[in-house]
């Protein structure tokens, strides 16, 4: 057994991890430990941009970006919260390019901004440029960018590291560090911390088609739920509207940003039906049920589930002359494929290796795919896990990015506001890691550290049941996609409840081929798969009772938001029995009041 002992321990080493690991180094002693080497973290595969009212390219400000969060977010995010990101927005975009990030520039050496679906000027209710961007690699850069920042403040690393518990002295009510399985070896490691954040990232591998890696199983909402910590909100899980047709790989929204407009089979651009002012830029949950609409009247591409996103210049520039959209000189804005290549040379790139595709010679078949979670870990701003309704803080613990719900995102998140929040509350929460480093002695780990994680792997190790992690992730994951997917109903709810319970049970039997310690892949992928069982089940319990429709969350047998049964966030707590408690708490109201949401 491998015992470490660090002020302040951070799990995850995307960008929420890295901007709270950069923070918390600076008062603190410091450890970061990822599952994967940290440049490989998802935050890579963000694309189109990070959101900031900077008004380099036209008019814009941060209540502008405040209220199109609000709105996006079906009113459901807590608008104190939303304030505070979207004001230190353009300082926090201004700190990163001062660590030196690649932003890409005006003529006049500004940061460059690109329109983005739901992002709007508030006086006229069109698209407003507000996405800055480093081409269509922003999340790698951002995490080049903070990895090498945190090296230099000697930041210590423990690359792949499977974090797999979480020590509480529940004498003193407090977090004290959490236990990891080192990959290489198979030997377990206790940290000892005065603090714990987990920046563990989502869990769109609960379904069949996402855009996630394969490491994204919500391992840390997983681990916190197990010990009595609520999540929040998890009934409200984002589809992208735009995945490339089965694959699931992200097309960014900033394609449309560009230009590019989404086509039915019978050649229409039918994002005019369903948002008539901001048409392909609408919010990512409008834009992916339209998807859905299409292809159940029959407009699917050739009869199949999926539509044509077109990035041609020549379809651009007669829907830029047909919306009005101007260049810098008043004309008719116009792009060549030139133009387009040095904006969007991943995804160029990605067509061609993935489907064998040019898109300035063809459109791209996209479908909608699993990409976020609104929900998590509860927080209050400073990245502090609250337990309650009351928003009591367990101390010693904090949880920041898609782990966790702050709340800003509500129902339904706007692109290019999680690159936002991964920094700004990864930010806030390593300096109050580091406040309470300093203000705070060590406190003693529990009687059992490592022994309990120790018992359960070797249950699965020794196990000789007959089921495997890969027949039941894989029966999981198309349950969910079928029955928690865009559109749901009660009795797809209730189906799919059953059938994850069932496949808990089995869990119960699972067993693997590979008996070692080193890189034990199989081992690992068998415990991920129980926390891909919890994750869907709380999920779906969650959505079973929400009788409404509000942002990713579509009833089709209440098609309506009802604010005044529903204007709350969803608490789900695991009882001793393993049962799941549903408690709520009530919506942070500032300055907007709920109102029609329409594109």
């Amino acid at each position: 057994m491998n015992y470490h002992k660090f002020e302040t321990v951070i799990v995850g080493a995307g960008g929420a991890g890295l901007m709270a690991a950069l923070y918390a180094s600076r008062g603190a002693q410091t450890a970061v430990i990822s599952k994967l080497y940290p440049t490989r973290s998802h935050t890579g595969a963000a694309q189109g941009g990070i959101g900031a009212a900077l008004g380099n390219m036209e008019e814009d400000h941060p209540e502008w970006h405040a209220f199109d969060t609000v709105k996006g977010s079906d009113y459901l995010a807590d608008q104190d919260a939303v304030e505070l990101m979207t004001a230190m927005a353009p300082e926090i975009v201004f700190e990163l390019e001062h660590m030196g990030l690649p932003f890409d520039r005006t003529p006049e050496g500004k940061i460059a901004q690109r329109r983005f679906g739901g992002h709007t000027n508030n006086r006229t209710g069109k698209p407003v440029m507000r996405a800055c961007h480093a081409a269509d690699r922003t999340g790698h850069m951002i995490l080049q960018t903070l990895y090498q920042q945190c090296i230099k403040n000697n930041v210590t690393f423990f690359d792949e590291f499977q974090v797999m518990d979480l020590l509480i002295n529940e004498v003193e009510g407090r977090v004290v560090g959490v236990v990891a399985y080192e990959i290489a070896t198979g030997e377990l490691h206790v940290f000892h911390a005065k603090s714990v954040l987990f920046a563990t990232g989502g869990w769109g591998r609960v379904w069949e088609v996402t855009s996630n890696a394969a490491t994204l199983t919500g391992d840390g909402a997983a681990i916190a739920f197990r010990r009595g910590i609520p999540l929040e909100d998890m009934e409200f899980f984002q589809f992208h509207p735009t995945g490339i047709y089965k694959l699931g790989i992200l097309i960014t929204e900033g394609v449309r940003g560009e230009g590019g407009v989404l086509i039915n089979n019978e050649g229409e651009r039918f994002m005019n039906r369903y948002a008539p002012t901001v048409k392909d830029l609408a919010s990512r949950d409008v834009v992916s049920r339209a998807i859905y609409l299409e292809i159940r009247a029959g407009r699917g591409i050739n009869g199949q589930n999926y539509v044509y996103l077109d990035v041609r210049p020549e379809t651009v520039n007669k829907y830029f002359a047909e919306d009005g959209v101007q260049g810098p000189d008043g004309k008719p804005k116009q792009v060549t494929a030139e133009y387009l290549l040095k904006k969007l040379p991943d995804i160029i790139d990605f067509c061609k290796t993935y489907l064998g595709i040019d898109p300035m010679q063809e459109p791209m078949p996209v479908q909608p795919t699993a990409h976020y979670a609104m929900g998590g870990i509860p927080t209050n701003i400073y990245g502090e896990v609250v337990i309650d309704e009351q928003n009591t803080v367990l101390p010693g613990f904090y949880a920041a990015g898609e782990t966790a719900c702050v709340s800003v995102h509500g129902a339904n998140r706007l692109g290019t506001n999680s690159l936002l929040d991964i920094v700004v509350f990864g930010k806030l929460a390593g300096q109050r890691m580091a406040e309470f480093a300093r203000a705070n002695d060590w406190a003693p780990l529990p009687q059992e550290t490592w022994e309990p994680t120790q018992a359960m792997l070797d249950r699965i190790r020794n196990s000789r049941g007959k089921e495997r992690a890969a027949r039941l992730r894989e029966e999981l994951r198309r349950l969910m996609m079928d029955n928690v997917g865009v559109f749901r109903t009660e009795a797809l709810l209730n189906d799919a409840l059953t059938k994850i319970r069932e496949l808990k049970e089995r869990y119960q039997h699972i067993a693997i081929d590979d008996k070692g310690k080193t890189f034990n892949q199989d081992l690992i992928e068998a415990w991920e798969v129980a926390n891909l069982l919890d994750i869907a089940e709380v999920t779906t319990v969650s959505a079973l009772a929400r009788r409404e429709s509000r942002g990713a969350h579509y009833r089709e047998d209440y098609p309506q938001r009802d604010d005044e049964q529903w204007l709350k966030h969803t608490l789900a707590y695991r009882q001793p029995d393993g049962c799941i408690q549903l408690r709520y708490k009530p919506v942070v109201i500032t300055k907007w009041q709920p109102k029609e949401r329409v594109y």
